[in-house]
């Protein structure tokens, strides 16, 4: 008989933390599980952590080569035989109570996709900072579903919202089966956000509980301190991509929301194609990118107040979230190969 819930954990070199992202799955108060953890060609001693545990109801695969979070995660998935998939990534982890929680809820509003709010956490420290819902200003105190137009123009690069592309649904295995529906490997950063447009653009009710229920880690070798510029491109290809689809065609709204997205990430872009060659020094490459985009200068003026403000509640006010809230809640994570 298939499992209820199946847990899959794409880990690369996380030995610090993945056992406690293994312990918090097999620890839920249902039992009815499968946890399937993919290595993706960690260096560290990820495997032999992963490995060190005795239950039946966890699988280790090793990837041979880096595949990227997306490739381990479809690996993850064409294995799973679950009713339900739940995403856990290696250095997060999940409340006891959080699987027979929601999978009750999502049948109870028969759901095809449903996820909670999300306990935001630094890395060392024992009691989050704040949650997803609390962070984005939104007013939610009970169940709402969530439909395709609202879940895109509440996840808007560098904007307030409610950017559920970081939530960690639970999908309905059949459904996506039932489409097709993987992750993209060709997108390195954003994978969650576009796996559930694909499932929302097919149809999928999907559910979001208030309560979180999820431990969302920030940790060192952050993206926040890396180029943002792959990140944007990568949303900008996705973004126009998907604006290509029929379904999207034929919703006004829809094309309406993803427009917009895609105007405020190639603004952004042509920001950062600028001032990230500034702080390296490369002022040969700014004054070309500068001469590209004519509009930075204005996007620059209207930054600045923004960076002024941001430092003046960090060092002055005391504000030690006001960073982590900027750009989208980007997740301090080493990327894979």
């Amino acid at each position: 008989m298939n499992p209820k819930v199946s847990v899959i954990i794409p880990a690369y070199n996380t030995e610090a933390y993945i056992e406690k992202a293994i312990k918090s799955a097999l620890e839920q108060t249902l039992n009815d599980i499968e946890v399937i953890v993919v290595d993706d060609g960690s260096t560290d001693k990820t495997v032999e952590v992963a490995k060190s545990f005795s239950d039946q109801r966890l699988k280790v695969i090793v990837n041979e080569q880096n595949l990227g979070a997306a490739g381990a995660r479809n690996r993850a998935l064409r294995a799973a035989q679950g009713e339900w998939i739940a995403v856990l990534d290696s250095d997060d982890w999940y409340a006891p109570e959080r699987l027979e929680k929601l999978v009750s809820l999502a049948n109870e509003k028969n759901a095809d996709m449903i996820a909670d709010d999300l306990y935001l956490i630094n890395d060392g420290e024992t009691s989050p900072w704040g949650t997803l819902i609390q962070e984005s200003g939104e007013n939610i105190d009970k169940i709402r579903q969530i439909d395709i137009v609202y879940f895109v123009e509440s996840d808007i690069f560098a904007e307030p919202g409610l950017h559920l592309g970081l939530s960690k649904p639970l999908f309905k295995r059949e459904f996506m089966v039932k489409h097709g529906i993987e992750y993209d490997e060709a997108i390195r950063m954003g994978q969650d956000f576009w796996l559930d447009m694909k499932c929302l653009i097919k149809g999928a009710s999907f559910f979001l509980e208030p309560k979180p229920y999820y431990f969302y880690l920030s940790r060192p070798g952050s993206l926040v301190h890396q180029s943002r510029i792959p990140r944007l491109i990568q949303n900008c290809k996705a973004t126009s991509s998907f604006m290509e689809e029929d379904a999207v065609k034929t919703n006004p709204a829809l094309m309406r929301a993803l427009s917009h997205s895609l105007a405020v990430n190639k603004k952004y872009l042509a920001y950062f194609q600028v001032v990230e060659p500034l702080k390296e020094g490369k002022l040969l490459t700014a004054l070309k990118q500068m001469l590209k985009n004519p509009d930075f200068f204005h996007h620059f003026n209207s930054q600045l107040k923004n960076m002024i403000e941001r430092r003046i509640q960090y060092y002055i006010m005391g504000n030690k979230s006001v960073f982590h809230i900027s750009y989208n809640f980007q997740k301090k994570r080493k990327p894979t190969n």
